[in-house]
């Protein structure tokens, strides 16, 4: 019973102290959106649109900081199409999550880790674009903002009980040069707003995390390190899929199994780089369309694998 109740002592700290970090990420967020929602009106879709196509450039600089917590925000700005595909999927590969600290202590050289860091930001940076590239040759549509979509769902009201924005979201957007659709988008206090989104995605990470730590704390991290261990020939693409793993569990395993010579280089990179900490978990729980979600993590995948691959077969050891 003892050790049942300091398990429990173990993952619900361990819970906490994964979740409480993300807040001011969250929250930030989402009072930009906000902001974006009821002032900047149309002018922010048309300033958006100009910065699209340099989006993932900026995303992965910004995602190779060591915090789970711009994937999380990248993946925020996305369900409300603040940002492109491209940016995102520049952002969760360029995530280094706790690949910089474990490094650290097991005192890898600086210029070991430089190199990782830049390649994938170069990967980040060369998928974001292409990405984004192909949906413009394919002729796909420009997303309106689904800022004000994300309110109505999550019923915060900040709108106001306007019916017409509620059957049109993308005229939230336009209330400033449509004089016959005029009345006060800020009527509830910004920071309210940005407050309720906010506890509503904690507490949904904090579910599902404290559920995956009981399930990693039951399992353990021996489990996931033996299954990389002992698949050598497929190591890359393992690696990729434990990466998948959104909990910061994934990235300390790779890193760790790399520094200690388990993990080769290729294998290490693939799953570094899809290993995006909390991201996914919040792209799940803010973009409600779940094919499009699928496609994403394919995508991640897909890219870690190939990138993987091609380390291995050059025989690059950063």
């Amino acid at each position: 019973m003892e050790e049942i109740m300091h398990i429990a002592g173990h993952v619900l700290e361990h819970s906490i102290e994964d979740t409480l970090y993300l807040i001011p990420f969250l929250f930030v967020t989402y009072l930009a959106m906000e902001w974006l929602e009821h002032k900047a009106g149309d002018k922010a879709q048309n300033a958006i649109k100009r910065a699209g196509k340099a989006g993932p450039v900026i995303g992965a600089v910004l995602g190779v900081v060591p915090q789970c917590g711009f994937s999380a925000a990248a993946s925020t700005l996305y369900a409300g199409r603040v940002i492109t595909v491209g940016t995102l999927i520049a952002v969760l590969l360029s995530t280094s999550d706790e690949m910089i600290p474990i490094f650290l202590a097991a005192q890898v050289p600086l210029s070991t880790m430089g190199a990782i860091l830049g390649a994938k930001v170069v990967v980040g940076i060369v998928a974001g674009l292409a990405l984004d590239g192909v949906l413009r040759l394919l002729h796909r549509p420009e997303e309106h903002l689904r800022i004000h979509e994300l309110c109505q769902r999550d019923h915060c009201h900040c709108n106001g009980e306007c019916h017409a924005c509620e059957e049109n979201p993308e005229l939230a957007y336009e209330a400033e040069k449509d004089e016959e659709h005029h009345h006060d988008h800020a009527g509830a206090s910004i920071v309210k707003s940005a407050l309720k989104h906010t506890a509503q995605v904690t507490v949904f990470i904090f579910i599902v995390t404290l559920l995956l730590n009981v399930v990693l704390e039951t399992v353990g991290e021996d489990a996931l390190a033996q299954i990389l261990g002992s698949n050598s020939a497929l190591s890359v693409v393992v690696a990729a899929i434990v990466g998948l793993i959104p909990n910061c569990a994934a990235s300390v395993v790779i890193a760790d199994l790399y520094v200690e010579g388990v993990l080769g280089a290729g294998a290490m990179f693939a799953g570094l780089l899809v290993s995006a900490g909390v991201g996914l978990l919040v792209l799940f729980r803010a973009n409600r369309r779940p094919k499009q979600n699928l496609i994403i993590v394919a995508i991640l995948l897909v890219v870690g694998i190939v990138a993987g691959a091609i380390v291995s077969a050059a025989g690059i050891v950063f």
